[in-house]
């Protein structure tokens, strides 16, 4: 983005109240009187969708009413182009911002309200030592850089969620709950998010985006491996995971692209007879989940003579269709002919990659052991103990990557 003197940027963010209430407007005016929507009116259009009851599930906490106000609330700032400090800054497609990351997710509303493919956020575990900042959109950047702690100032008094604050899990939640809030919308229809933690928050996060993005949008609660050995020093046990917690947009229609296949998969696949078809493997022709038609006697070719599926399970398939697998040379015998059938499954037919799983092991995307040595040798730290306590590592980002977006 080239900057001349005619650019105007504006000022303020989007009002998310307005916007929603624009779309009230245009589907339902009959529910507005004098510019104000008549909540009878409302309440009548809706029906039985309307739960006015004074007590029902939900997650409710100190705060959360400002909460509300904090997503409505525009931004008074804007974002200033920094070419002094960029490489490439005409041509790259990349962008950095600094500032309030609420600030920032509202200016950015404009712009990429419903265009973001993917979203990951790793926000303070709330462990008692991070500090929690206010919202107060009338500060600057300098100022929120004092607060977060970026800079000091003689006489700042660094205040933290303590674990012995009267409100120390609502003081968290009211700082997420405008966050998750801009960043769904952000997302696009096929998008997703996902968002680390640890057990401090890890139930109320659950909740939390339940509420922002709909239960029924949650997609999985992958274990991620983050240390690759014991901590003796531990208390009580040694905490060896995290989690990241999924959401789409949209759970009914997104689909996580499928990873690649290892070779440790495809090891198991061989071709002892020489199949046309390729590399195969022996499947369970039996198993425990009832049949009506799986009760058949099944005669081998080398003669013997099975009365019938194993005691409590069995055939997964009717005679009818076990014949003409048979015949078309899908099922195993044994090298003497006379083992229990073995369906085949041949490679050429099975998924080209394989279905993402909620444990991620540290082999495969990193440990934060990893993630310090590599952020020590890209920044220069006088004292390695002062590099963040809790980076993540690139190959835990890159999985992210490969299940949700798409090389261009």
């Amino acid at each position: 983005m080239t900057m001349t003197d005619d650019t105007k940027l504006p000022l303020t963010s989007d009002n998310p109240t307005e916007a929603l209430l624009a779309q009230l407007r245009e589907q339902a005016p009959h529910v507005f009187s004098e510019g104000k929507v008549d909540w009878d009116k409302l309440k009548a259009t809706l029906g039985e969708a309307i739960d006015a009851r004074p007590e029902r599930y939900g997650l409710t906490w100190a705060g959360k009413a400002e909460a509300f106000r904090a997503v409505q609330t525009p931004s008074v700032g804007t974002l200033l182009p920094m070419p002094e400090e960029s490489i490439n800054f005409d041509r790259s497609e990349n962008l950095i911002i600094e500032g309030d990351n609420l600030e920032v997710l509202k200016l950015l509303q404009k712009s990429y309200h419903g265009k973001v493919k993917m979203i990951y956020i790793d926000p303070p575990y709330n462990t008692g030592n991070e500090f929690i900042y206010p919202d107060n959109y009338r500060e600057g950047l300098d100022d929120y850089l004092r607060y977060s702690g970026q800079v000091s100032e003689e006489g700042l008094k660094q205040s933290t969620n303590t674990e012995t604050s009267g409100r120390f899990h609502s003081k968290w939640l009211s700082m997420m709950f405008p966050r998750l809030f801009m960043a769904r919308n952000l997302l696009r229809d096929d998008g997703v998010i996902f968002v680390s933690i640890d057990d401090h928050e890890v139930h109320n996060l659950r909740m939390l985006m339940n509420e922002v993005f709909g239960e029924e949008n949650f997609v999985a609660s992958v274990i991620w491996q983050k240390n690759y050995a014991p901590k003796s020093s531990a208390r009580h046990f040694s905490e060896d995971h995290d989690y990241v917690l999924v959401y789409a947009k949209y759970a009914t229609t997104w689909t996580p692209n499928l990873l690649a296949r290892t070779e440790e998969q495809n090891a198991v696949y061989k071709n002892t007879d020489n199949d046309p078809r390729g590399l195969w493997r022996p499947n369970n022709l039996a198993e425990r989940n009832y049949y009506s038609k799986g009760t058949y006697s099944i005669r081998c070719p080398g003669g013997r003579v099975i009365e019938g599926p194993p005691t409590g399970r069995y055939w997964v398939v009717s005679e009818e269709k076990f014949r003409a697998m048979d015949k078309d040379n899908r099922i195993y015998w044994g090298a003497d002919g006379n083992n229990i059938p073995a369906p085949k499954i041949f490679l050429s037919e099975v998924k080209q990659g394989r279905v993402p799983q909620t444990l991620w092991y540290y082999d495969d995307v990193g440990h934060t052991q990893e993630a310090k040595k590599d952020l020590i040798s890209l920044v220069a730290f006088s004292d390695s103990d002062s590099v963040f306590d809790t980076p993540k590592p690139a190959r835990l980002i890159k999985r992210m990557l490969q299940l949700a977006t798409t090389p261009g």
